[in-house]
């Protein structure tokens, strides 16, 4: 039996976590946290304000869906109290994931971080990475929720960095005259231009758009509810103590 204690266990995400821990007969909740529902109970358990319950609780897993300023001091804090950490919070800068990586590298604990778990979307990024030797222009769509602070999001920006990996021959953005300012988006690695919609109704969406001579092609991964994601989670906090160190993606954890 695992024991999980829960990040941001009064957001809507952090339910979603919560309650496929409780559906799952390999884990326990144990532990839930969120300084703005303190005192509040999800499947059973008493919210806290603070990350001392985890330990209280002896959890050997921590979820974080959180926001980064929050998810950088929960992680800080698993790594110094031994508690694995599987985070799905985007908005980490190059400097956190180094500074994060240093410290569960001297840790007994590790880290998961993804910016996406759903697995379809894991496979979209992997499917564009394979598609960018063979085009030679490229443009990203992602779209979300009205609620989401980040743009563009975390998977927009992995899926360009993995994209410009694969291949380093993109055409220059022909654009010289601006109407409006941005009409072309965000220019990611690679000069990929990424482009972030906020949308209330949506989820988590995105298009990868890629185009050669004649020819396109849409690769395209839509989260229609949140339970999308609690698979790959689920996946995570079964796997994280085997995975030394800090872990960034799902695809290792999929063979990809």
């Amino acid at each position: 039996m695992i024991n999980v204690g829960v990040f941001g266990a009064g957001g809507r995400m952090g339910a979603e976590v919560c309650d496929a821990v409780l559906a799952d007969p390999e884990l326990e909740l144990v532990a839930a946290v969120d300084p703005g529902r303190v005192g509040t109970q999800v499947g059973g358990v008493t919210i806290s304000s603070s990350a001392d319950a985890l330990t209280d609780a002896g959890a050997d897993v921590a979820v974080d869906f959180t926001v980064v300023a929050a998810a950088r001091e929960n992680l800080r804090w698993c790594a110094d109290h031994g508690v694995h950490a599987v985070v799905g919070t985007t908005g980490f800068s190059v400097d956190d994931l180094e500074d994060l990586r240093v410290r569960f590298d001297a840790s007994q604990a590790n880290a998961v971080i993804a910016p996406n778990f759903a697995i379809g979307a894991v496979l979209m990024m992997r499917f564009a990475e394979l598609a960018a030797p063979w085009f030679e222009t490229a443009e990203i769509i992602e779209l979300h929720h009205d609620q989401k602070v980040d743009a563009p999001s975390g998977t927009a920006m992995l899926t360009a960095e993995r994209m410009a990996a694969a291949s380093s021959e993109w055409s220059a953005d022909p654009t010289r005259d601006y109407v409006v300012d941005g009409a072309r988006g965000a220019t990611g690695p690679g000069g990929i231009h990424v482009h972030s919609v906020r949308l209330r109704g949506l989820v988590a969406h995105q298009e990868v758009l890629l185009g050669t001579t004649g020819q396109t092609l849409t690769i395209r991964h839509d989260s229609v509810e949140r339970a999308s994601f609690m698979p790959g989670v689920v996946l995570a906090v079964k796997q994280v103590s085997g995975r030394p160190g800090l872990t960034i993606g799902l695809e290792a954890l999929l063979g990809l």
